[in-house]
């Protein structure tokens, strides 16, 4: 891996670099039914946001990953091409995938909401009512070890708690046999890169939590 790359754009500057050793990344065997789960997302029906998406985004990336990312929902990019984190925030994700020494497809990558509201607006409470049971099949199927929950609305909607990101972070919280770490969302560290510095600080918990094989290189500014 390009060491340049991987930090360019998240990393603050003289941040020290974490490379993976080892592939250790996914458990032996994937999940029986994940296919079966995404083919009954695409004739989802469950709330309005049927009537406006262009595509379900139902998640993407190796099916019993140890690591799961868990962002808000799709954005214009993603309604139309079916994936998760495209465009800038996408990109910025995959360099914060890279910072700690793995690829986007050692991971899984979801929204808590499957379909793009419209404007890109917040996903309102029955709308993340309604695709609450496919997000816990997907953890059930999926059943990661660490989940980074990107932004307020994945934390809140996930630990089901009003208090703010920055209150959350830092710090791992039990849910459903998983450790989960809460962050930034790649689209507020785009708007307010000052924050990286502390998502980076929460990554690196994360890699400790996963015990991955590092070794550590200081960035060259």
């Amino acid at each position: 891996m390009d060491s340049k790359r991987a930090w360019t754009g998240f990393l603050p500057r003289n941040a020290i670099v974490m490379f993976r050793r080892d592939k250790a990344v996914g458990r032996p065997s994937a999940p029986p039914s994940i296919s079966s789960l995404e083919a009954e997302l695409k004739t989802c029906s469950h709330c309005k946001l049927c009537e406006t998406r262009n595509s379900v985004v139902e998640g993407e990336g190796m099916p019993n990953a140890r690591l799961m990312f868990i962002g808000e929902a799709p954005g214009e990019q993603e309604d139309l091409q079916g994936r998760p984190f495209l465009g800038k925030a996408g990109q910025l994700l995959e360099r914060m995938i890279e910072a700690i020494g793995l690829k986007r497809e050692d991971v899984f990558i979801t929204n808590v909401v499957k379909c793009r509201p419209p404007e890109d607006r917040t996903p309102e409470p029955d709308e993340i009512k309604a695709c609450s049971p496919f997000l816990c099949r997907q953890l059930e199927l999926i059943r990661p070890e660490v989940i980074v929950a990107l932004g307020k609305c994945a934390a809140q909607t996930l630990l089901q708690t009003k208090e703010g990101i920055s209150e959350l972070r830092g710090r791992f919280h039990g849910y459903r046999g998983a450790k989960l770490m809460p962050t930034f969302h790649p689209a507020d560290l785009l708007r307010n890169p000052a924050s990286k510095r502390e998502a980076w600080m929460d990554l690196q918990l994360v890699v400790k939590e996963l015990g991955l094989k590092i070794v550590t290189q200081k960035s060259e500014s």
